[in-house]
């Protein structure tokens, strides 16, 4: 089947009793046993759970892979993946990563033995110039968050492999609709299905997928023991979600090719960040290996005073964290999701001070367009008003 059956069938044929289409939710914590030494499959519900498993099934279908697990959250399903390796594994992480990323391997994994070098992952020999003779995986984002850099997935998929190591790529900006890198040649790809594969703003969840049985096994005990599992209430709201993943992503991507050239042509925007214009360094590498742009878009303001009253200002698009909703939503990273980074080092990767990320919902992006144009222009007045106070006094 297609993909975009896979999303719409999720779930469905579960409950062979009923016939139920909307999968049941199986909130049992234990299970009984037919007698000694036999189980129903299921025995506890933090080894397994019914909702979970269709869930689970169901992501690894969408990627083509061996196994997925869900988890509580997209940094427990980062966690999770970090106890595959042992004091003095090192690994190779793409430079521009999500904050609550860098903060999980610098603050907790670190001090526990990891070691870990941050490179531009888009650069192929920049990589393989930092891999060592203990380095066990390269840790990738596709775009990355929040700059939207792109790595050459087969290229890294290559060079880790030929020095025995993994290639784990977070996938969250591109879902399997729009990107597999399972298929690409990564062994474990991540999520946080609280973003687009949710879709809707109100579920907490992430998930994991991995090519082969022994990576299957290695997870299946680390979440088991580590028990940050995702409850059936929240794998049965994901499920609903996948159900309509391929026609919110088809449109998050349309409203973003449009917001983004309004915004490149914009005189108070400096600087535009999306893989689908075609002056983006990344445009013909992500075309090779994924099937579209989607829905993030990161924006630079001509002055950074404006970022105040442009965020007070909107009024369709809200500002808040997290991504991938109905809704569209604006952060401004170097304050929020990339508070944890230090400032040279932020400065160095472009989350700059004028820098702002925008997830493009579902709305009629003319009403987007409209919303962001009044904001640029009140930040600009104000900031007008403001000098000239000054001159003033």
């Amino acid at each position: 089947m297609r993909i975009d059956t896979r999303c719409s069938q999720a779930g469905t044929r579960r409950d062979p009793v009923t016939g139920a289409i909307s999968l049941p939710i199986h909130h049992a914590t234990t299970y009984a046993h037919p007698g000694l030494g036999s189980s129903t499959g299921f025995d506890y519900t933090r080894t397994s759970n019914p909702t979970r498993l269709a869930l689970e099934e169901t992501i690894a279908a969408l990627h083509g892979g061996y196994r997925g697990f869900a988890f509580a959250s997209g940094m427990a399903a980062i966690d999770a993946i970090g106890r595959l390796f042992r004091p003095g594994d090192h690994l190779v992480l793409s430079d521009d990563l999500y904050g609550g990323t860098y903060r999980l391997f610098e603050r907790l994994f670190r001090p526990l033995g990891l070691e870990t070098t941050y490179v531009n992952t888009s650069d192929l020999q920049a990589v393989a110039k930092q891999i060592r003779p203990h380095t066990r995986a390269l840790f990738v984002e596709t775009p990355t968050n929040p700059t939207l850099k792109i790595a050459d997935l087969r290229g890294l998929a290559r060079l880790a492999h030929e020095r025995g190591a993994w290639l784990i790529v977070d996938n969250t900006f591109m879902t399997p609709y729009l990107q597999r890198p399972l298929e690409l040649g990564a062994d474990i790809v991540v999520e946080s299905a609280t973003k687009y594969l949710g879709g809707h703003n109100d579920v907490l969840a992430g998930t994991i997928v991995v090519k082969s049985e022994a990576l299957a096994d290695s997870l299946a005990f680390i979440q088991n023991s580590i028990g940050a599992v995702l409850g059936p209430q929240d794998a049965w709201l994901l499920l609903r979600g996948i159900k309509t993943l391929h026609v919110r992503m088809d449109r998050h991507e349309g409203n973003a090719r449009a917001l983004a050239e309004w915004l490149k042509a914009h005189p108070r925007v400096s600087r535009v960040y999306y893989p689908g214009l075609p002056d983006h360094p990344g445009h013909a590498v992500h075309r090779a290996q994924a099937s579209g742009w989607g829905g993030m878009i990161a924006f630079e303001v001509a002055n950074n005073k404006w970022v105040p009253p442009i965020l007070a200002h909107l009024r369709v698009i809200t500002f808040a964290e997290s991504l991938g909703g109905t809704e569209s939503l604006i952060t401004y990273p170097a304050v929020q999701t990339h508070a944890d980074v230090p400032p040279d080092v932020r400065q160095r990767l472009g989350v700059t001070d004028s820098l702002l990320r925008l997830s493009v919902g579902l709305e009629h992006v003319e009403d987007l367009i409209q919303d962001l144009d009044q904001a640029l222009a009140l930040a600009a007045s104000a900031q007008v008003e403001e000098s000239a106070r000054k001159v003033t006094c």
